[in-house]
């Protein structure tokens, strides 16, 4: 089989894996050397089929000991097999590399023989690169469960960020689609890492030359829908990942059905895309804008909205907090005002020690005026003309595409919410009563 043939299988098989990301790493190459790693990211370009190709993502082998339900590579499952030896692997990436193709390299592989010898063949294909090519662009490798630490510590510092798949939100689903893997074998690694990572910060203080290990941090993979697992559990997970694993970022996949199998979702199953964009956009309140998961969603509230992002959702439920003096409030209390990002925010906080802010002068800064509108006063004053009606305030909260599955939802026989209606009212669905329990109208 040629190099071409084997790029065709193992950069297929790692199509599934999200965790592809920029850099957050500023690296130049060093004296006749090629590639950097920028902070501020790496350029994208899009295949075909809407895949980002900005990164080789490849596996080193789709061979693996393991048999895990939801898996495309699994043991069990015949599908065409190949390996790349380190050789081919690192002139591959640098003849895309110098044909402008790709930035940088995001390896990851099944487990070929044992964790161990896999970890070593992907090390040395990370250490042609810097080495011999003296590639200095940005490089993500994954850790394999079980490989020895001494290993993950080389691999560490040839990588840019390392990461270690969690999978599964939780143990049960762990032990019953990955029955070769435990939790243990998951965190085990993820745990070393972080200790290497923090160790290695202090080292840098002391020593300016010291080498790097992973400078671009770690990060997980969960996969979504594949089990029964609620919106809330994955976000308290991710919020204990997050506090006691010092991620970087924690990625959600879609399960898309693949297999077929009594434990996984029918083939015929459409990939939980809405609900994976609904746990990138709690993840980013997590993560900026200082929410806490018990925030967001509760155990008598465990999914989130149908068709209002985590934020306005939340908004709507504290309308008791509401409305704030933009001129008067504090940073913290801004960033929960939806229509007001990260940017906005500060730049109010910046701009009102000039003079006090208006309407018009919040839509020039780049605040959601639509959104906020409902939660703020400017000036002590409420917005003139505005109309206030339940409904108003419900389209005001979403997006056009949100409106669109709300009208969708509508013409297949979803009967139309009469949001002045009682909440008990018998033909009213669950999900219509949801909607309806989370609209408060601002005060």
């Amino acid at each position: 089989m040629d190099v071409l043939d084997k790029l065709r299988i193992l950069s297929d098989a790692a199509k599934y894996d999200a965790a592809c990301t920029s850099s957050g790493v500023d690296k130049k190459a060093a004296k006749g050397g090629m590639g950097s790693a920028s902070a501020c990211g790496i350029c994208h370009s899009f295949a075909g089929d809407g895949r980002c190709i900005s990164l080789l993502k490849v596996l080193m082998t789709n061979l693996c000991t393991f048999d895990c339900v939801y898996c495309v590579n699994r043991r069990s499952n015949d599908t065409k097999r190949a390996a790349f030896t380190p050789r081919e692997l690192a002139d591959l990436t640098m003849q895309f590399y110098r044909r402008n193709y790709i930035e940088g390299l995001f390896l990851s592989s099944g487990v070929m023989k044992s964790a161990d010898y896999t970890c070593e063949q992907m090390i040395k294909t990370l250490r042609i690169l810097r080495e011999e090519y003296r590639f200095s662009g940005y490089i993500h490798a994954k850790a394999i469960p079980g490989a020895d630490k001494a290993l993950l510590a080389q691999l560490g510092l040839l990588a840019d960020r390392m990461s270690v798949n969690i999978e599964m939100p939780s143990r049960i689903s762990l032990q019953r689609l990955a029955p070769d893997k435990t939790k243990q074998a998951i965190l085990a690694p993820m745990g070393y890492m972080t200790e290497r990572i923090q160790e290695n910060r202090h080292d840098l203080v002391r020593y300016n030359h010291a080498p790097k290990f992973a400078p671009a941090g770690q990060s997980t993979q969960m996969i979504i829908g594949a089990s029964p697992e609620t919106d809330y559990q994955i976000l308290q997970l991710t919020s204990g990942l997050y506090k006691h694993y010092d991620l970087k970022r924690v990625f959600y996949s879609a399960y898309v059905p693949v297999i077929e199998s009594s434990l996984l979702p029918a083939a015929d199953t459409p990939p939980p895309l809405w609900r994976e964009h609904r746990l990138y956009q709690a993840d980013w309140l997590l993560r900026f804008y200082g929410f806490d998961a018990g925030e967001l969603l509760d155990r008598d509230n465990q999914s989130f909205h149908p068709y209002v992002d985590p934020k306005c959702h939340w908004a709507l439920r504290h309308s008791d907090l509401f409305p704030l003096e933009v001129n008067r409030a504090s940073y913290e209390e801004l960033l929960r005002v939806p229509g007001i990002g990260v940017k906005s925010a500060y730049r109010i906080i910046m701009a009102r020690r000039v003079c006090a802010l208006s309407w018009d002068a919040l839509d020039k800064i780049g605040v959601v005026v639509k959104r906020a509108q409902y939660f703020l006063t400017c000036r002590g004053k409420k917005r003139m003309g505005l109309v206030r009606t339940r409904e108003a305030v419900m389209a005001a909260m979403m997006s056009k595409r949100e409106q669109l599955l709300y009208a969708k939802d509508n013409r297949m026989g979803i009967q139309q919410l009469s949001l002045f209606a009682d909440d008990s009212t018998p033909h009213l669905t669950i999900q219509q009563r949801e909607v309806l329990a989370c609209l408060p109208l601002p005060m």
